[in-house]
């Protein structure tokens, strides 16, 4: 079902690159995955009691299901369709696939009737109301999708809302059962929302009921309408032509006009559209930077600390993000070609964070990535655009590994922590090491071929960063290659990280950076070894 993993492509990923043919493999494993996910929730569903999922909710999700098959079969406007690119007429089998089953084994069938175009028919009274083929719209989603239902699926903030549902649809009824309950409903609900957003891109009319969260309407990849009473507030949307209308009770009926690609406008005030960054080279399309979603959240957990805010952008800190994104591209290019076509691969939204008071001025920010929403990164305001350039290479190593390691099974260690890890206070898992370390590893070679640019005016910056991030890997590197809990393709990766590492020898920096990174390192293992080594068995010091 899964791809194997050739040897070029893991020697290329350990050396922090990866062609093209690459990062392919790796982004439609993660689309793959993403497919078996949504089936998962539907599955899960289907399977759960009546006291967890109710029938009408049952109905309203194959309604959605419904809609987003319809969808599947109108690609965007000459994109070629499924039966030709493969040469072949569709069967009745493609015919009834789920989103981007079509043409691969990844998606198990549907259960017979179970998510068939017809199970609208039994969906609550006012669920759906749509006609294919009468009227269109502008192309909406990702250029690189064949049709919209695909970009909305593969958006990264629909796997966390993806991990929610199963939560909640899995989680044993207990004291805690009325929070459960109230958050599964929102969850179950905000497919609806889905469906809207994915059927008014395809250009497919309709009419439904949605409801919104708190008083906000969320429509992913267009924006939010705030209700005129708070709560849970029902609206209906009816979508003609390219235009939603969005009607409460008590409310003046809000007009929306759907942009192509990301967004959509509206006059009246109730209406916050979604925002997007011109496309990372002339050709890419518009990066959303979603500060709307309601599935943006990182969750809590000791390892994301002060991260767990999302911030709502106001004109001044959306026109600092374009300040520092216009010059993005130029930056990642002087660090390496490949890092600009890994982020033009690998990057679909950014997702803007509040900036916590310890990251200090000058050009500190934070950044983080989530597992289950592949290819989002999210950050705080960056102040220039060298800055948001190494913040992609970070994260975007994170992204890359945990994509392997969804292919390639590369240790077995525990998740004890009790490494030594420079750039942190705390003791690290050994996956935790691997992860930094190999970030690391990238960012000491995105500076390295920076500061080798002639002319480059911060070029001294730019060695003295190589010259920390170098050694801090450095320090590193013993305890990874020295585990015994390596597997053979694993300490394949960790040795051509090694001799990555050791390649950079070659253009050193100058001494006094050199000086001055170790005695950082130095330093910081010997405060770390007072704090911790007393309680821990011997790791890498």
């Amino acid at each position: 079902m899964f791809p194997v993993v050739p040897e070029r492509a893991l020697l290329e990923l350990a050396r922090t690159e990866g062609g093209s043919d690459t990062l392919t493999l790796l982004v439609r494993d993660q689309d793959t995955r993403r497919l078996l996910l949504l089936r998962a929730v539907l599955d899960a569903a289907e399977g759960a009691e009546r006291s967890v999922c109710t029938a009408a909710q049952k109905a309203r999700l194959r309604a959605d299901w419904a809609l987003l098959t319809e969808a599947d079969r109108l690609p965007s406007p000459g994109a070629p369709t499924s039966e030709h690119r493969s040469g072949r007429a569709a069967t009745r089998r493609d015919r009834d696939a789920p989103p981007g089953a079509r043409g691969t084994n990844a998606v198990a069938d549907a259960p017979t009737g179970a998510w068939s175009t017809h199970a609208a028919d039994d969906a609550p009274t006012g669920a759906w109301r749509s006609r294919a083929g009468a009227g269109a719209a502008p192309a909406g989603g990702d250029a690189r999708f064949a049709n919209p239902a695909r970009a909305r699926l593969f958006h990264p903030l629909t796997g966390p809302w993806a991990r929610s549902c199963l939560r909640g649809l899995d989680a044993a009824p207990g004291p805690a059962g009325g929070e459960r309950e109230r958050r599964l409903r929102r969850d179950l609900a905000h497919f609806s929302a889905i469906a809207a957003v994915v059927a008014a891109g395809a250009g497919i009319p309709f009419g439904t009921r949605l409801t919104a969260r708190a008083g906000v309407l969320a429509l992913p990849s267009l924006g939010a309408l705030h209700t005129a009473r708070s709560g849970d507030v029902p609206v209906d949307v009816t979508c003609t032509e390219g235009r939603l209308v969005l009607r409460q009770a008590d409310a003046p009926d809000v007009t929306v006009h759907l942009e192509s690609g990301v967004g959509a406008w509206s006059g009246a005030l109730a209406w916050t559209p979604a925002h997007a960054l011109p496309g990372l080279t002339p050709t890419a399309p518009p990066l959303p930077l979603d500060d709307l979603d309601p599935y943006r959240e990182l969750p809590d957990g000791p390892g994301h600390g002060d991260l767990r805010t999302p911030l709502a952008l106001d004109d001044a800190e959306r026109k600092r993000w374009l300040q520092a994104w216009s010059g993005t591209a130029l930056a990642l290019r002087a660090g390496g070609a490949q890092r600009l076509a890994e982020a033009g691969a690998l990057l679909r939204c950014l997702v803007p964070l509040e900036t916590p008071p310890d990251v200090g001025t000058g050009r500190g920010s934070c950044s983080a990535t989530r597992r289950e929403a592949f290819g989002a990164l999210l950050s705080s305001t960056p102040p220039d655009p060298v800055t948001l350039a190494a913040t992609l290479v970070h994260e975007l190593q994170h992204a890359k590994l945990a994509a392997l390691s969804d292919l390639v099974t590369l240790h077995r260690a525990g998740p004890a922590a009790r490494y030594f890890a420079p750039w942190r206070a705390d003791p690290r898992p050994y996956d935790g090491l691997l992860q930094g370390t190999y970030s690391h590893l990238a960012l000491a070679a995105f500076h390295q071929r920076r500061a080798l640019v002639g002319g480059l005016p911060d070029r001294d910056w730019a060695w003295a960063q190589h010259a920390r991030y170098r050694a801090q890997v450095g320090a590193a590197l013993p305890a990874l290659v020295g585990s015994p809990d390596l597997t053979v393709r694993g300490r394949r990766f960790v040795d051509e990280m090694a001799a990555t590492h050791e390649r950079m020898a070659e253009h050193p920096a100058p001494r006094g950076h050199v000086a001055r990174a170790q005695a950082y390192v130095a330093s910081a293992r010997t405060l770390w070894t007072r704090r911790h080594a007393s309680t821990l068995p011997p790791s890498n010091g």
